[in-house]
């Protein structure tokens, strides 16, 4: 009964001191005086009573100040049977110029605050070591000519726990501007305070000659601070919203030179690297494949040109997409262009493959130069599997052209029935030499998507689509693009299979496709473990 009729009188007193209570003070104070000019401080407000969120207006701080968010927090306090509330604004404001910059007097309901005296200084004038969060900013060259890619690298320093934030790009007008690879996570200790620093690499290339003025990397977030508790001994984390920007930079951009000549394309270095065969000696209509890989330091994949390869009559050409990628190799920007192409010889005899030349200009020394691979004479024969036939000849263009298929036709059908008869001779040895299953480990090639899609594509008996589902099952199981020469190189069964499928692409006439021999050596072809690969670096948003 007691403990009612005191819980009664309480809600009374409370009742009635709240509809007494009404804001009679405004206090405001900033985080930090003197101040950077661009960089946000918090102007807390306090209120000692319960207010609406709209009763402030803050747009007497646009003068002179930008006006960033605002969060609003209440709190309601009784003792000895006395109420007193009170709410609480926080405002990120960015001084815009340097100097004394005053902030006003804010009113809320007739209540006034006193008006705060705020030294500006400029940016750059606090050393960076004094600072909890800097950027530093850095390029690779202060002159390029057009085409050529430079590295602007930014280096963000923290001294406090980053809750969240937003690492922006710089600003650049007339440039292709792009980030280089991932966030590099890493610390720092700059006179005896330790830091954490991370770096982020962005490619430049310019479009026009002329001045290229880059604004500078920004950043913008919240961090965790320690701060006092209230009428305690035990501090706290808050957080706070801060932000940083790096110095403006500018380039000098030259023209492409005068006395260039061919496509343009600026580097520190390219080469021309070529896969072959070792054998200099070919078979009329047997397939080779031929690698061409154009590299080139601190360029774009974008700025490679296409590969021009000319080839002699006698010879049918069946090039790949050329494959394109820029990576970073010890510190150093690379571009490359990779060119697959299936040549077919037609006619024997001996040929030369013409030299193939890529035009640069070599940026260090300022001067033309070219990248090339040397002409190559090869020999091609006839079939091991049939004499040359040499077609008569006949006075009309469409005799010419009956007779010079006929033939083909025949060379091709007795080269696959070589290959079958071969190929069946060789099982038989094998049956008989091997006693045991193996014991090389394989994966189970059935049960994968891609082995259902070179199944089907067995069926449609279509050379191209085997070819296609063998390059996409063999890429999936290696977890790297595999070229047909290197699933042929897999096993003997394999290389035949792929040679077969080659002949019946490539012939004029149809051939048949003995899928089941395709399927067997797929299925028998021992296979390695994948590799996932996995980035060790932390993003730069935890949240």
């Amino acid at each position: 009964m007691v403990i009612r009729t005191l819980s009664i009188l309480a809600l009374l007193a409370l009742s009635l001191s709240t509809s007494a209570y009404a804001l009679t003070t405004l206090e405001t104070s900033v985080d930090r005086n003197p101040a950077i000019e661009g960089e946000y401080l918090v102007l807390s407000i306090k209120a000692d009573d319960d207010v609406d969120n709209g009763s402030l207006d803050t747009s007497i701080l646009l003068k002179d100040f930008i006006v960033g968010r605002t969060s609003v927090s209440r709190s309601t306090q009784i003792m000895n049977f006395d109420a007193s509330k009170e709410t609480r604004w926080q405002v990120l404001l960015a001084p815009k110029r340097a100097g004394i910059i005053e902030i006003p007097a804010l009113t809320i309901k007739g209540v006034s605050s006193a008006p705060i005296k705020l030294t500006v200084s400029a940016p750059g004038s606090q050393p960076q070591q004094m600072k909890s969060l800097f950027i530093r900013s850095s390029l690779s060259s202060e002159e390029a000519y057009v085409g050529q890619l430079i590295t602007y690298k930014v280096k963000l320093y923290l001294a406090v726990e980053l809750q969240r934030g937003v690492l922006s790009a710089p600003n650049v007008e007339g440039a292709q501007l792009k980030q280089l690879g991932e966030d590099i996570d890493t610390t720092e200790i700059l006179d005896g305070r330790r830091y954490r620093v991370i770096e982020r690499t962005y490619s430049i290339i310019a479009d026009t000659p002329g001045k290229l003025t880059l604004s500078g990397a920004s950043f913008s977030g919240d961090v965790l601070v320690e701060a006092a508790r209230r009428g305690g001994m035990f501090s706290f984390n808050e957080s706070r919203p801060m932000q940083a920007k790096a110095a403006p930079s500018e380039v000098t951009i030259y023209p492409i030179p005068s006395d260039y000549h061919g496509k343009w394309l600026v580097s520190d270095l390219v080469v021309l690297k070529e896969d072959w065969p070792a054998s200099q000696t070919f078979e009329v209509g047997v397939p080779l494949t031929r690698n061409i890989t154009l590299l080139a330091s601190n360029t774009d994949e974008t700025s490679l040109p296409e590969l021009s390869i000319n080839l002699p009559e006698g010879f049918k050409q069946y090039p790949e997409k050329p494959q394109r990628q820029t990576f970073v190799r010890e510190k150093q920007v690379v571009a490359q262009l990779k060119q697959t192409t299936a040549i077919v010889p037609t006619q024997a005899g001996s040929y030369t493959l013409p030299e193939i030349k890529v035009p640069w200009w070599n940026n260090q020394t300022n001067k033309q130069e070219f990248a090339t691979l040397p002409a190559r004479t090869i020999t091609v024969s006839s079939s091991s599997s049939t004499p040359e036939v040499i077609p008569s000849t006949v006075d009309t263009t469409a005799a010419k052209s009956h007779g010079y298929w006929q033939v083909l036709t025949a060379i091709f059908a007795l080269l696959w029935l070589s290959t079958l008869l071969l190929w069946r001779r060789h099982i038989r040895k094998l049956k008989l030499d091997h006693v045991s299953p193996p014991t090389t480990t394989k994966h189970s090639h059935s049960e994968t998507p891609s082995m259902l899609g070179i199944e089907a594509a067995c069926r449609s008996g279509q050379a191209g689509a085997i070819i296609l589902a063998l390059q996409q099952h063999f890429s999936a199981q290696f977890a790297n693009k595999m070229t047909l020469a290197e699933i042929a190189g897999l096993t003997p069964a394999l290389g035949s299979a792929i040679k077969q499928l080659q002949q019946a692409a490539y012939s004029p006439a149809t051939q048949h496709i003995d899928g089941q021999q395709i399927l067997d050596a797929v299925k028998n072809c021992p296979m390695v473990a994948r590799k996932t690969a996995k980035s060790a670096l932390n993003p730069l948003n935890p949240l």
